[in-house]
């Protein structure tokens, strides 16, 4: 991305992605400016390639960034984010207020935070993994034939852990704490594990 500016009060006119030709002035440049000139050769136009500062973007799973904010100052164009903002992770409920106005009923789910979602994701997924085997509770049920005790096992070790996980979860007090359940890191062992763990698998 490329920024012209106007040197005489450091401000970007506008931004180029470097796609087409372009005209200033009087003046009408190609495309291939954009790749086959120098960044010197640019910068005596005044067009600047952008760079974006990336320090404070985030996850955007758990944070809400910023629109890139850009300017010059004088030598170099940058583009930055402003702080992020964590995503909610405790619902937000209808008030009193909201019900007067009409818009819900005093104390239901008005947003869902983080953690709600997070947990029907966690019971999605043990869920799932549960299915797999379900056929073995049916042929019980339907010809009495014994569920072998590796099964039994692996459904309560399924059950177990997501119990463990959602108390986690719900357990959590904030966003950066949510974020930190589910990083991965290289253990010494050389496997990487987050902290929330995973649901069981045969």
């Amino acid at each position: 991305m490329f920024a012209l500016v106007d040197k005489s009060d450091n401000s970007i006119t506008r931004m180029l992605n470097g796609n087409k030709g372009i005209t200033i002035g009087d003046n009408q440049y190609p495309r291939a400016i954009f790749s086959l000139w120098s960044e010197a050769e640019r910068n005596a136009i005044n067009i600047y390639i952008v760079t974006i500062d990336e320090s404070k973007r985030k996850n955007e799973q758990w944070y809400i960034n910023t629109n890139i904010t850009y300017s010059f100052d004088g030598s170099n164009a940058t583009g930055s984010y402003g702080d992020a903002t964590a995503r909610a992770h405790a619902d937000t409920l209808y008030t009193q207020e909201d019900e007067d106005n009409g818009l819900g009923t005093k104390d239901d789910v008005r947003n869902e935070g983080l953690k709600t979602i997070l947990i029907r994701n966690i019971k999605s997924q043990a869920e799932t993994e549960l299915s797999r085997t379900d056929w073995y509770i049916t042929r019980k049920s339907e010809k009495n034939t014994a569920i072998p005790s590796a099964i039994t096992t692996h459904r309560d070790a399924v059950r177990t852990k997501q119990d463990s996980m959602c108390t986690a979860i719900t357990n959590a007090s904030d966003t950066p704490a949510l974020e930190t359940l589910y990083t991965y890191a290289e253990q010494e062992d050389g496997s990487v594990t987050r902290p929330l763990g995973e649901i069981p698998t045969l």
